[in-house]
């Protein structure tokens, strides 16, 4: 699933006009980068949630085919922020977990890891696996902790998470759908219960939260 409902606020003027997701840096849109990312990783059955200027999201996918892809949407009238887009989203998930990948972020995550994970997941009984990256300068705190494979939700010495993370359908289970509901608090709980993994990722990631980190994303692309 890549998740593609947010306003985008921090990136206005230029989220006015043009969902936040087909914003282009290198001369591709973030999203078809996402989608080529998962294709050539053989995942190739995608669901992406949308809500801001989401018929412009559809006009500009279709149906997937150009990409050798399926990919199927999830409509949502307002953004039901991160938890609720998913748990509405389930029916067209399936039963099995899922990796899911924010649509505003840049990284050279290889999915061809996502079976192995999901094989940890059901050997452990995980509920969830986070992807951790380095801490970027508006994010100096970090999110989450890791101890191994095991994510922590209080730690001294924190990591970011990274937006992409593989979980279970019954991580969700408590959220009807249509309600907005954020995902942090379940990773948390899941991770105090001992059932969320993590790794890191050592390789590039960029949260393309605001004009200036697109343009200098843009601009290490096509140099």
């Amino acid at each position: 699933m890549i998740l593609a409902a947010g306003r985008g606020e921090r990136m206005r003027p230029l989220t006015d006009t043009v969902p936040k997701p087909l914003l282009e840096a290198g001369g591709r849109s973030l999203i078809a980068r996402h989608i080529d990312a998962l294709v050539g990783a053989g995942i190739t059955d995608i669901v992406i949630n949308h809500a801001w200027l989401g018929a412009r999201i559809e006009a500009a996918l279709g149906d997937g085919s150009p990409f050798r892809a399926r990919i199927r949407y999830s409509p949502e009238a307002s953004a039901l922020e991160t938890a609720g887009g998913i748990a509405t989203a389930l029916p067209l998930l399936g039963d099995a977990p899922f990796v899911v990948v924010n649509g505003d972020i840049f990284c050279d995550f290889d999915f061809r890891r996502v079976p192995g994970i999901v094989a940890r997941m059901r050997e452990a009984d995980l509920l969830a696996w986070c992807v951790l990256v380095a801490n970027p300068a508006h994010n100096p705190a970090g999110d989450f902790g890791i101890d191994g494979e095991r994510l922590l939700a209080d730690a001294t010495r924190k990591l970011t998470f990274a937006g992409i993370g593989v979980y279970a359908p019954a991580l969700f289970a408590d959220i009807a759908p249509g309600t907005r509901a954020p995902l942090a608090p379940l990773l948390r709980a899941a991770a105090r219960q001992g059932r969320a993994g993590a790794g890191i990722h050592a390789g590039r990631w960029t949260d393309v939260g605001t004009p200036a980190r697109l343009a200098e994303l843009d601009a290490q692309l096509r140099a």
